[in-house]
């Protein structure tokens, strides 16, 4: 199993009376760094480690603070947070500026790897898709063509094996060379 951690902007917050007792600027506003629907995805598999490039210029230090281990936490697989939200693979958290705060939502999101060979165009991807989206447990696929992979999300519970997906790909003409 892989594991991939979303972070999404859900919400921005502004104490005026705050910034006006204590700030500089007492007009500096809300967050210029994010809105909210806000969406970065972090990946650590193969070639890919966004944890340590995908921020730049994207994260103020008071945000990154906030959410980067709980990133780094999802992207190992472990509990983001366990017993306090009631998803273990949940977080939501605050950047730690206190007169215009930012509330993340952290997601680790758990995937399988099916490599194929023999996927050539958007047809083949597509069919591997179709095929893999009807296996029981399947949430999303998303398929890397370039990669010669698709990424299988999968829920908590009812996990489909290995030889499901396998099952699935084969009778598209296209071969399973291994899952992670």
């Amino acid at each position: 199993m892989q594991h991939k951690c979303k972070v999404t902007v859900i919400d921005k917050k502004l104490f005026p009376d705050l910034q006006k007792k204590y700030l500089a600027d007492p007009q500096s506003g809300v967050c210029p760094f994010f809105e909210v629907g806000d969406e970065f995805v972090f990946a650590r598999y193969a070639d890919e480690d966004t944890f340590w490039t995908m921020t730049k210029g994207r994260f103020c230090a008071e945000a990154w603070d906030c959410v980067s281990r709980y990133v780094y936490t999802a992207l190992q697989g472990g509990a983001i947070m366990r017993g306090w939200p009631n998803d273990d693979r949940l977080m939501i958290a605050c950047c730690n500026d206190g007169t215009r705060p930012v509330i993340f939502k952290i997601e680790r999101m758990d995937y399988k790897v099916v490599k194929i060979s023999g996927m050539k165009c958007g047809r083949c991807a597509s069919a591997v898709k179709k095929a893999l989206e009807a296996v029981p447990g399947i949430e999303r696929v998303d398929v890397r063509l370039e990669k010669n992979w698709a990424e299988v999300f999968v829920g908590l519970e009812n996990i489909p094996a290995d030889e499901a997906l396998t099952a699935a790909v084969e009778p598209c003409g296209f071969a399973v060379t291994g899952i992670d």
